[in-house]
Parts: C-alpha cells; sequence; structure tokens
C-alpha cells in the first residue's frame, strides 16, 4: 500500500514537474518576441504612421493611415457579423440543443472549422463574394474574418453556459420568468466573463490574420473607407514591407506590428478589467 501511494506521489511529481517546465517555456518564447517586438518597433513610432498615406516606392517618409483605417473597418464588420452568430449559436448548443442530434452535429462542425487553415476560408470566400462582383471589396474581407471568428465565439459561448449550475436556472423558473429571460438575465450574466475572453481571443485571431484578406480584400495604398472597393490592411501592409526590398519599409513594418499586437493585448486587459468591475459585486 505505501509503495503504491509512494509510486503515485513520484508520477504526480513528474507531470506536475513537465507541465511547469512547459509552461514556462511557452512563456519565455512568448516574452522574448514581445520584448524583440518592443525593442525593433517602439523606435519608429512616429506621429506620421497613422497621419499619413504611404509613400511611393523608393521614398523615404510616409505612414499607414489607410491600412490602419481600412483594418479597423474590416475588424469592424467581422465583430458585426461574427460575434452575435457565434453567442447565438453558442446558446442554441447550450439551452435549447440538449441531447439534441444537430446540436452535436453543430458542436462537432464548429470544433472542425476552429482547425481550417485561414487561406482555405479566403479561397471559400473569393469564390463567392468576390469572383461574382469581378473585383475585391473590404465586405469580403469581414466576412472572411467572421467566418474564422465564429467556430470560437460559439464554442466558448457553449462552454461557458454549461458551466453555470443548472439550479440558478430552476430558482429564475420558480420565479415565474420565461426562458429566454432566464438566459438574458441570469444565465447571460453569469457567463459573461468567460464570453467576452472568448470574444476578445476571437478578435486577437483575427486581427492578425492576412491570409485571407490577401484573396479577398487583397490591399489598396490608397485611402478608403468605401468596404465596395479593395481596402487596405495592416497585416497584408506589414507583409508586403517586411518583403520588400527598402529599408524604410522595413521600419513601418516593425512599428505597425508593435501598434497591432499591443492594441490587441491592451484591448484585452481593458476588456477584463472591464467585466471585473461591472460584476465585482
Amino acid at each position: 500500500m505505501q509503495n503504491n501511494i509512494k509510486r503515485r506521489k513520484i508520477k504526480n511529481f513528474v507531470a506536475l514537474s513537465i507541465a511547469f517546465l512547459s509552461a514556462l517555456l511557452g512563456l519565455f518564447w512568448l516574452v522574448f518576441i514581445l520584448f524583440d517586438l518592443l525593442r525593433e518597433g517602439i523606435q519608429y513610432i512616429r506621429p506620421e504612421l497613422f497621419l499619413e498615406d504611404p509613400a511611393p516606392p523608393g521614398l523615404e517618409g510616409g505612414g499607414l493611415r489607410n491600412a490602419f483605417v481600412g483594418q479597423i473597418l474590416i475588424v469592424i464588420v467581422a465583430v458585426v457579423v461574427g460575434v452575435p452568430l457565434g453567442i447565438l449559436g453558442g446558446t442554441y448548443l447550450a439551452e435549447y440543443g440538449r441531447n439534441k442530434r444537430i446540436a452535436h452535429f453543430i458542436s462537432t462542425l464548429a470544433d472542425i472549422m476552429i482547425s481550417i487553415p485561414a487561406i482555405v476560408v479566403g479561397t471559400f470566400v473569393y469564390a463567392v463574394m468576390v469572383r461574382p462582383l469581378g473585383h475585391f471589396n473590404g465586405w469580403a474581407g469581414g466576412v472572411s474574418l467572421a467566418i474564422i471568428m465564429l467556430p470560437i465565439v460559439v464554442r466558448t459561448t457553449e462552454d461557458m453556459l454549461k458551466l453555470i449550475p443548472d439550479e440558478l436556472r430552476e430558482a429564475a423558473f420558480a420565479l415565474g420568468a420565461p426562458y429566454y429571460k432566464v438566459i438574458m438575465q441570469v444565465v447571460y450574466r453569469g457567463a459573461a466573463t468567460g464570453i467576452l475572453t472568448g470574444v476578445l481571443l476571437a478578435i486577437a485571431r483575427v486581427a492578425g490574420e492576412a491570409a485571407p484578406l490577401l484573396f479577398t480584400s487583397f490591399n489598396n495604398s490608397f485611402f478608403t473607407t468605401n468596404l465596395n472597393e479593395p481596402m487596405p490592411s495592416l497585416t497584408v501592409t506589414i507583409f508586403q514591407y517586411a518583403m520588400g526590398p527598402y529599408e524604410d519599409w522595413h521600419k513601418i513594418a516593425w512599428a505597425a506590428s508593435f501598434v497591432i499586437t499591443f492594441a490587441i493585448l491592451v484591448v484585452t486587459i481593458l476588456g477584463r478589467l472591464l467585466i471585473k468591475w461591472r460584476y465585482r459585486k
């Protein structure tokens, strides 16, 4: 008996040590990447980066105003399309579709969609939204990012809603509340932090995607807010500038990478603090 307990303690210690070292290794590379991005990118941050459009190739100066605005518009379209559909889909799976085959099928499909390469989504949207119109456009870019965002929000919402104890629902039912009010005022309230975390993770995932935008919104060297035209985006511009032959382009690419990375980080932290403040009582 004693030998068995000792053997289990040794296995537990080994498993914990491996998990700790793995977490430490992951954190090391995360800090290394962030530090490298900070060191290389912050020195090229200047007002012109946000206020001016790109300079002609070979000329120094200029900024990425068009790419910042285009990226924000595309992500807004993705959030408007993907987040409501994802939350409603996750709500159906967790609340209305329990023990139903169709819900199980949708849940499995969401798991498969999470692992689909982003470039495949881009080619799909290219076939249904770009080729019929005959030109690239910002709407297609937003829809492609929404498709990538959708399964993440669905799965996160479903998992968070399932964590809410049934006793809370039963207590609300006992007070005479209809099911939709129970979901809106009891279930969503309890799962708000988890759902918001899933939404932020989904936004962070799509905000850094370049592959689907190459097939949908493409890029534009000029400033535009017309989503019916090819739309500039920060990620595609970073890719083009990083692969370009000019040193000034490389500096701008570092600065843009720094901005988009830390913008996502700040939004995530602020979202968590907001939810914590809202539901602290």
